[in-house]
């Protein structure tokens, strides 16, 4: 990857380090395989077509996503999990809806989202842990959200009985305008996802 980004030149910026420099040319070699790819890439998928290290292709992915948001561009990077796509802005939604077709948002009633917050927060969460919180049966909210695409069965929870785990997705991430979990506002009191992960039904 060092012998291509030298023999680039075009690309070269001045004012920055040769460890910068790097970044910028990983970040864009990021930028165009994501795109051809058309589907979301795992971390290791990009490694290895790109032939760099872990810490390299996180610093590309940390310059890719900054010049995307500071420029105002019309894609963002989506990363969740090991997995990374590229995804079209939140503010030029109402655009890619009118090409499309489709209705601005998902229309969810007040138990789908209170259950959504839940997911979001506490994720992989048991239905169990869900109903705890609300105090109330989920069965239709959490229907109603893998119907939308927002929530997804991630797996087993290693308890009694084997519960199902729920999680968000990257359907999720978009319509609400975030590009990575840990942009959704920060509540003291929220467990944190490993610790529900281990709580049985």
């Amino acid at each position: 990857m060092q012998k291509q980004v030298t023999q680039q030149n075009g690309n070269v910026r001045p004012h920055l380090s040769p460890d910068e420099q790097m970044a910028v040319e990983i970040g864009a070699a990021i930028e165009s395989v994501l795109f051809v790819s058309g589907r979301p890439l795992e971390r290791a998928e990009l490694r290895k077509l790109l032939d760099v290290d872990d810490t390299s292709l996180t610093l590309g992915l940390q310059t890719l996503q900054h010049d995307l948001e500071h420029h105002r561009r019309g894609i963002r990077l989506q990363r969740l999990g090991e997995q990374v796509q590229l995804v079209t802005a939140p503010e030029m939604a109402r655009y890619v809806a009118a090409l499309l077709g489709l209705p601005m948002t998902a229309k969810l009633t007040t138990a789908a989202m209170e259950t959504l917050a839940v997911i979001s927060y506490r994720q992989p969460v048991t239905r169990a842990q869900i109903e705890a919180v609300r105090g109330v049966n989920s069965d239709r909210a959490l229907v109603s959200l893998i119907q939308h695409g927002l929530v997804a069965e991630v797996g087993r929870a290693q308890t009694i009985g084997r519960p199902t785990l729920f999680a968000t997705t990257p359907e999720f991430l978009q319509q609400f305008g975030l590009t990575r979990l840990d942009q959704l506002p920060h509540f003291e009191d929220s467990p944190s996802p490993s610790s529900q992960a281990k709580e049985g039904e």
